[in-house]
């Protein structure tokens, strides 16, 4: 009998060359694609197509775009994260969910082997490697183009030697679509001086006339937009449809990646950044001064954990825990105002808004205290540098 054998399916070149190889080879192998959202419906009948060119005995697309929200990307929203203040971690997130898909699936149709298609110098192979591993660390996992150390030209002739020609050479650029952003390689990303062109990017700029959104958020979910409720991730494809065609979200990540080695990628992602930012200044309104000042470390460490791997680790339920009891009040409506290229928040309106003016407003005629209780407040809170300076100078 054939050895079974699931590979994690993109229908790129890489997996494209694996799934034929690996069939030449003797595998029984089944393709998995895990959509995580930014695949249309014709999209994914194109993959499915195409991947029985390849050989496979079968193929499966598991639908995960909930699934991707409830377990990570609501996380992503309560912590604000963003990876060195730039990346919403479009891309590494998504990756630990296919995982967990695809080694789940493996599992239940009695699957020995699994395979993916990642080379050996990006952080691809930590995430699918150590989720595989953990899970089930019975199953063998087989990597041909990190072994065998192919290039992209390599891996084109190998395919048209097979038969197999889908204009790989056309594709200038290396796009990862998903509900939490797209990202983009190229030449570019390669050097540390050069700027991605604006065709490297999918969205193009359509709208050029402002445009004011609101976004409704309930204990830190967005619930709304526009005042028409979905669900959250219904809500985030939405109003990436709506901004996306102000070219919004462009940017470039510089960071560490998981082996150690500096990396550059494009990406956009509009719904992403606008839903963080625009949450963010909500929580500005509604949390505490120590809520806001713990949520920014305890956020950072969730979100290099994800990037690193590191989903499985019980820390990250504890994080997750605390992240979403500081939601409790979050909750109101954000205005924010598109524009081409970027994008405004103009303010929200909470029942939890702790900005009241009975309390007093900032730099103006005080109303919750005496002058003699201020001089008193400030004597004391300085009394300790005054100290200081007092015994040491």
């Amino acid at each position: 009998m054939k050895k079974k054998l699931v590979i994690a399916y993109s229908g790129g070149l890489d997996t494209s060359y694996c799934a034929v190889s690996l069939t030449k080879a003797g595998y029984d192998v089944h393709a998995v694609s895990v959509n995580t959202g930014g695949f249309s419906e014709e999209e994914i009948k194109t993959i499915e197509s195409n991947a029985y060119k390849m050989g496979v005995s079968t193929y499966k697309n598991i639908d995960a775009v909930a699934t991707f929200y409830n377990k990570v990307v609501k996380y992503l929203i309560f912590g604000n994260v963003l990876k060195n203040n730039t990346y919403p971690l479009s891309v590494s997130a998504e990756r630990i969910v296919q995982a967990i898909e695809i080694i789940e699936y493996a599992k239940n149709i009695d699957a020995k082997y699994i395979a993916h298609g990642s080379t050996g110098a990006g952080n691809d192979q930590v995430r699918f490697d150590m989720i595989f591993q953990i899970l089930a660390p019975e199953i063998q996992i087989i990597t041909p183009i990190r072994d065998n150390k192919l290039s992209r030209q390599e891996e084109i002739a190998y395919l048209k030697e097979n038969g197999i020609d889908l204009n790989w050479e056309k594709a200038k650029y290396s796009i990862n679509k998903g509900l939490w952003g797209t990202s983009v390689g190229g030449d570019e990303t390669l050097t540390s001086d050069k700027p991605l062109p604006e065709e490297a990017y999918p969205s193009k700029l359509q709208e050029t006339t402002s445009q004011k959104v609101k976004l409704t958020f309930s204990k830190g979910e967005l619930v709304a937009l526009n005042g028409k409720e979905n669900a959250p991730e219904k809500n985030i494809e939405l109003l990436n449809d709506i901004a996306s065609k102000y070219a919004i979200g462009r940017d470039i990540h510089v960071g560490d990646t998981i082996v150690g080695i500096k990396g550059r990628v494009g990406f956009e992602a509009s719904a992403a950044l606008i839903t963080i930012k625009a949450h963010h200044l909500l929580e500005k309104h509604t949390l505490t001064k120590w809520q806001l000042q713990h949520k920014d470390y305890m956020s950072n460490f969730y979100g290099m954990h994800l990037h690193e791997g590191q989903y499985l680790d019980p820390v990250m339920r504890d994080i997750e825990a605390f992240l979403e009891s500081s939601q409790a009040c979050v909750s109101g409506d954000i205005i924010i105002t598109l524009k081409p290229y970027h994008f405004s928040l103009d303010g929200i309106i909470s029942e939890h808004d702790l900005m009241k003016a009975k309390y007093g407003s900032y730099g103006e005629m005080n109303k919750a205290w005496t002058a003699d209780e201020a001089k008193g407040f400030i004597k004391i809170l300085g009394n300790q540098n005054k100290i200081h300076q007092q015994v040491n100078n």
